[in-house]
């Protein structure tokens, strides 16, 4: 199979995409963390306006806070579109080109299950929305990898130990941090039905990535001691806010949560955010383990090919 070029625009592009989605997500926690997600009852114009003519800069509070995520949705589909359509133009890899239509296709399904949610008036559907964010942001960040330069220029070679066993690890770790996503985003739209769950299961997907990080680090490959240094870092990042989030929203000992204070908008709300940064961080470096491993296997074949031709040859020419 010939491998596409690299496109550096497309690769901008993708990676452009992935930190667009960044701002509809963050604007979507910050909604939720205000219970501001009925602050219009239409969809998709806003309060009878037009979604793009409604003004929003005069607005204020619940209303300013969901006219900006709905804002915000149309600007990553706009980039989508972008992405979809340079994929299109510069992407040989017919699998590469589908996984961009693909975001292009889940940006729109995203859209649509969030006017939805406004439609119905279903806080069960705003969880499935917020769930299913974390899934098209991680497809973003695997095409930003695989139209990467350093997708291309990766080499097996430099590995120390084998991957296949860290390429299981690092699909095990996927899961276990979309699980405990989701664990928090039932504990935030259904007000501590999974609290202890969220609670445990936070050392356990923190224990995960930590193995991975270090294995990772430990295979030898430059490519993936970045991600991996990265991947620690938010680790304890988000278990600190993790525990503020949940200091202030449920107080501890002589502190007092104040609901809607700014310090406990500031804690759920980046929450939010760095476990969905987490989540695409894990699944970065998993893809990337994921090629190492393809590389390698690829060159022991052609290692046992080429002792096998070596072998053939003296035989065929004895036999003449």
């Amino acid at each position: 199979m010939t491998e596409s070029p690299y496109s550096c625009w497309l690769h901008r592009l993708a990676v452009l995409t992935a930190c667009v989605a960044l701002l509809p997500i963050f604007m979507g926690a910050l909604v939720t963390t205000k219970d501001a997600g009925m602050a219009f009852s239409d969809w998709p114009s806003s309060d009878g306006h037009n979604m793009l003519l409604y003004p929003w800069l005069r607005s204020h509070g619940e209303k300013f806070l969901e006219h900006g995520h709905r804002l915000a949705g149309v600007v990553i589909g706009l980039t989508a579109i972008g992405l979809a359509i340079a994929a299109w133009q510069r992407e040989r890899r017919a699998w590469v080109r589908y996984m961009a239509y693909g975001v292009l296709a889940a940006v729109i399904a995203q859209g649509l299950l969030g006017g939805q949610r406004v439609r119905l008036d279903q806080r069960g559907l705003a969880f499935v929305h917020g769930s299913f964010a974390a899934l098209v942001l991680a497809l973003m960040g695997t095409v930003a990898v695989v139209t990467s330069r350093e997708w291309h220029a990766a080499a097996a070679r430099d590995l120390k130990r084998p991957v296949g066993r860290l390429r299981l690890l690092g699909f095990a770790a996927c899961g276990c941090v979309f699980v405990q996503y989701v664990l928090g985003g039932l504990l935030r739209h259904n007000q501590g039905v999974v609290f202890y769950e969220h609670l445990v299961f936070a050392f356990v997907a923190a224990i995960m990535v930590i193995w991975l990080a270090l294995s990772a680090v430990a295979s030898g490959s430059p490519w993936l001691r970045a991600p991996a240094a990265i991947l620690a870092l938010f680790t304890i990042v988000q278990l600190a806010l993790g525990a503020g989030a949940w200091v202030t929203k449920f107080g501890f000992g002589e502190y007092v949560a104040v609901y809607g204070s700014l310090v406990q908008v500031f804690f759920r709300t980046l929450h939010v955010l760095c476990g969905m940064l987490l989540f695409v961080t894990t699944v970065v470096l998993a893809v990337r383990i994921a090629r190492l491993h393809w590389l390698a296997q690829g060159a022991v074949s052609s290692q046992a090919a080429a002792s096998a031709f070596a072998v053939v040859i003296p035989l065929a020419k004895g036999a003449r």
